[in-house]
């Protein structure tokens, strides 16, 4: 399976790196285009290639967006994505770094809006990339038991998507555990919900959903 990743700041570089070692193939987009990608493409060698963001949308079995939320709207061809796994790994922040209000509606919402069809799923967006770059070997963070995991989320109302971004998620060596459907699951995970930027053990991540 080919991953596609649109958006290559530090969050997007940081999981093409963890992707590959974890012997994913990968394609990476930015909106600059993909002449500025060398270095990172050069970097992470045969597994990765550099294309334009229609290209990724096409080509890529599964496409993570990893941009500034709002320059998400009208960048990826509604056709290309109609009926692929489509991972929102975006966060809503007001201007002053702050969560957006939303009026009562999921960050998550409002990108399937703006790509009907498209299998959407709600996940990768919690975790600092610091703490990704860190854990992504292993998901484990200093303090926690050998055999524990990082949780990272998925939400979303298609079951098989979810699914797909799980194994996704185990061979990056992290727990995937499920918040829900589209609308409530991603409330809880964007800015200003109880998961966000919170690292958390797959049973700690557990119990806390369960309440």
């Amino acid at each position: 399976m080919i991953t596609g990743i649109i958006g290559t700041g530090r969050i997007g570089s940081t999981l093409a790196r963890i992707l590959v070692a974890a012997g994913h193939r990968v394609i990476l987009a930015n909106g600059s285009g993909p002449h500025t990608l060398g270095p990172l493409v050069a970097e992470l060698g045969p597994a990765a290639r550099a294309v334009t963001v229609a290209e990724a949308a096409e080509r890529a079995d599964l496409l993570v967006l990893m941009l500034p939320f709002d320059r998400a709207e009208g960048l990826l061809p509604q056709d290309a994505v109609r009926d692929k796994v489509l991972v929102d790994a975006m966060n809503a922040f007001s201007g002053r770094g702050e969560p957006r209000d939303l009026g009562g509606s999921g960050s998550s919402e409002i990108v399937a809006g703006w790509y009907p069809g498209a299998r959407l799923v709600k996940s990768l967006n919690t975790m600092h990339f610091e703490t990704l770059a860190r854990c992504g070997a292993n998901g484990r963070s200093a303090g926690t038991a050998p055999g524990e995991r990082l949780a990272h989320y998925t939400a979303g109302d298609d079951g098989k998507a979810k699914d797909i971004v799980a194994g996704i998620i185990g061979d990056l060596g992290f727990a995937a555990v499920d918040t829900g459907p589209l609308h409530s699951g991603g409330i809880l995970q964007q800015p200003g919900g109880p998961l966000f930027n919170r690292p958390l053990t797959e049973a700690q991540a557990t119990e806390w959903i369960s309440r």
